[in-house]
């Protein structure tokens, strides 16, 4: 059962989404575990090309080696940091974990917890972007509401503020 851990990590590449992406290869994964970035992109992005494909259900699980291929990634309209890319492959190599990707479009919320019913996901870490009290209270806050609404595990990783 232990292989079977799907391990979900919220990632923007934020530096707050960075420290959670750290945290989690520090204390929770370990050999033979899945890491899944979730990552979630605007919904208006998804409306032309090969994304319309997935705009409903999502990207399929997408390898590293194609995670770390600028070119494929474009196609998802995404551009990962050489930071998150070198932090998720010396993991991969160092840790004997398989990291995957899944990307996602529309909003945050609601996107995340259908990652960790669908894919599904064992334990989701996620940053928190650090809204002072008004803008939470205006914006909402995606990290509270998947602590409250996740049927798994959750770890909010705190920003420095």
């Amino acid at each position: 059962m232990d292989a079977e851990r799907r391990i979900g990590v919220a990632v923007d590449f934020s530096p707050c989404s960075k420290k959670a992406l750290k945290w989690a290869i520090d204390n929770v994964a370990r050999k033979g575990d899945h890491l899944i970035l979730v990552i979630v992109r605007p919904a208006d992005v998804y409306e032309h090309g090969e994304m319309q494909l997935w705009g409903v259900t999502g990207s399929p699980l997408i390898p590293l080696s194609e995670f770390s291929d600028a070119h494929i990634m474009n196609k998802y309209e995404v551009k990962p940091d050489a930071e998150t890319v070198d932090i998720v492959t010396t993991a991969a190599s160092q840790k004997e974990i398989t990291v995957l990707v899944k990307i996602y479009w529309g909003d945050a919320r609601e996107k995340i917890i259908e990652a960790i019913d669908k894919i599904p996901l064992s334990f989701l870490v996620m940053g928190n972007r650090g809204l002072g009290t008004l803008k939470r209270v205006i914006m909402g806050s995606v990290s509270n509401f998947v602590v409250n609404n996740a049927r798994c595990p959750v770890t909010v990783v705190k920003s420095e503020t």
